[in-house]
């Protein structure tokens, strides 16, 4: 039988103290040993079951057990079900379902941008932990619900921005900063890149298995479209171009294109870097310029046959003080973060500048890396880390790395700039309200209604 709330968290205080687990950058021995036992192993409840979720899971594997798995594609969701628990897994096609479970305490949500917030809400409310994959919303009022549930219930809510987890470098980056190794920082930019076009996508039948109305949930009712090119000369198909599934990424009734997609990563990084570095108070105005694939009226695309989201931008956030943070599309992807003392960038792949080479005559402290990491155990192996650290802050009921309130403080710099790019305007933000001053079309879309039928229920 998979562990109870109740069993899971009554064993973490003594096996931890039995273990003497310190507070390293190294594998939360507790989580590895105990889920030896068949007993101590997590159910996990799975709302959303396309790559990144399936994926996620596999990477936990050692840690949980997948009992029930929830998808608007039923084809999807029996697949994951025999892929993540040999077919043990409950289906539904409903995700209600797994929150009336009193058996499942911890839940993975990997649903389309669109259907983040609703079930999160819904599941804090139920009393469950939960494993949300980025970026958290589709506006930025939804943030504002979702850390006030947050606070109000005090479940343990990790946001799937791995890079904070599953990158060393980008800890090392932010140790580099905290230590005051650049000084004053003045400038950050995050380079995120540009969302792909498509051609016309013309209106398809969907799938027998998908039903499409409940994909579309919260969002507006529309056709679904679908366009399959033709194959390359080895014969390999081109990912399809559709408003479903992994392409909803580029229309903005249902995701913010590469500002919430990869934005929810860099900016995030950039937004830590100010944040260590002393930079308490968020942007006061953004500027910028972005191109679309379509013509747009009152912030919304006139076209509804194609990808729409922004695909080449570029986005200057003023802060008090004279710090600005870039958000661009048109150089290398990763964080360049200059100070008064040095600049640095990193990405996935590098962390480079004159304050990191100084690194090998002038090392950082023995815990300047755990002092970034919250001082929380860290696995160094790809995917694990993230998974490792949410367990483990389920265990000791710890804020994870990757908290609901510094990922709303991103993200809403992201979403900023999507009504900046969206209506073509500068915009003036008060950060202590979280509101757009001066401008009612622009503040206005900080919500979206929800379709009828598909409200948060609120309990």
């Amino acid at each position: 039988m998979a562990t109870t709330r109740r069993r899971f968290l009554a064993g973490s205080s003594a096996a931890i103290a039995a273990t003497g687990v310190p507070y390293v950058f190294s594998v939360p021995r507790t989580l590895a040993d105990e889920s030896k036992s068949a007993n101590d192993r997590v159910a996990i409840g799975l709302i959303g079951a396309g790559g990144m979720g399936t994926g996620n899971l596999r990477a936990a594997a050692k840690w949980i057990d997948v009992v029930a798995v929830a998808d608007a594609d039923a084809g999807r969701a029996r697949s994951a079900a025999g892929s993540l628990s040999g077919g043990k897994a409950a289906v539904f096609d409903d995700y209600r379902k797994i929150l009336e479970r009193d058996d499942i305490d911890v839940l993975h949500i990997a649903t389309p941008d669109h259907w983040h917030t609703k079930p999160l809400v819904e599941a804090m409310l139920a009393g469950k932990d939960i494993y949300c994959e980025k970026p958290l919303t589709l506006t930025i009022d939804e943030g504002k619900l979702i850390r006030k549930v947050q606070k109000q219930t005090g479940r343990i809510v990790q946001v799937g921005t791995q890079q904070r987890s599953t990158f060393p470098l980008f800890v090392k980056a932010m140790a580099i900063v905290n230590e005051g190794r650049l000084g004053r920082i003045k400038r950050v930019q995050a380079a995120i890149g540009g969302a792909p076009r498509s051609p016309e996508i013309p209106v398809a039948e969907p799938p027998k298995e998908l039903d499409w109305d409940r994909w579309l949930g919260p969002a507006p009712a529309v056709d679904y479209r679908f366009f399959q090119g033709p194959a390359n000369k080895q014969g390999r198909q081109p990912r399809p171009n559709t408003n479903c599934h992994y392409e909803f990424r580029w229309w903005y009734e249902y995701s913010g294109g590469k500002l919430t997609d990869w934005g929810a990563h860099h900016v995030d990084i950039a937004s830590w870097a100010l944040s260590l570095n002393g930079q308490t108070d968020g942007p006061t105005k953004i500027s910028g310029t972005a191109e679309h694939p379509v013509s747009f009226q009152d912030g919304m695309p006139v076209e509804r046959d194609r990808y729409n989201t922004a695909t080449a931008f570029k986005f200057t956030l003023a802060y008090p003080g004279g710090t600005e943070m870039v958000i661009r599309h048109d150089t290398d992807n990763g964080v360049l973060i200059e100070g008064e003392k040095g600049k640095i960038f990193v990405n996935r792949g590098k962390l480079v500048g004159g304050p990191v080479e100084a690194l090998a005559d002038d090392p950082l402290p023995e815990d300047a890396l755990a002092k970034v990491y919250k001082n929380l155990p860290m696995e160094e192996n790809a995917r694990e880390a993230h998974w490792a650290n949410f367990l483990y802050c389920v265990k000791v009921r710890k804020e994870p790395i990757s908290d609901v309130h510094s990922h709303m403080k991103a993200l809403n710099l992201c979403h900023l700039a999507g009504i900046c790019a969206r209506l073509g305007r500068d915009l003036a933000w008060d950060d202590s309200a979280e509101v757009i001053t001066g401008d009612d079309q622009a503040n206005a879309m900080l919500t979206r209604p929800y379709r009828e039928g598909y409200a948060i229920e609120m309990g």
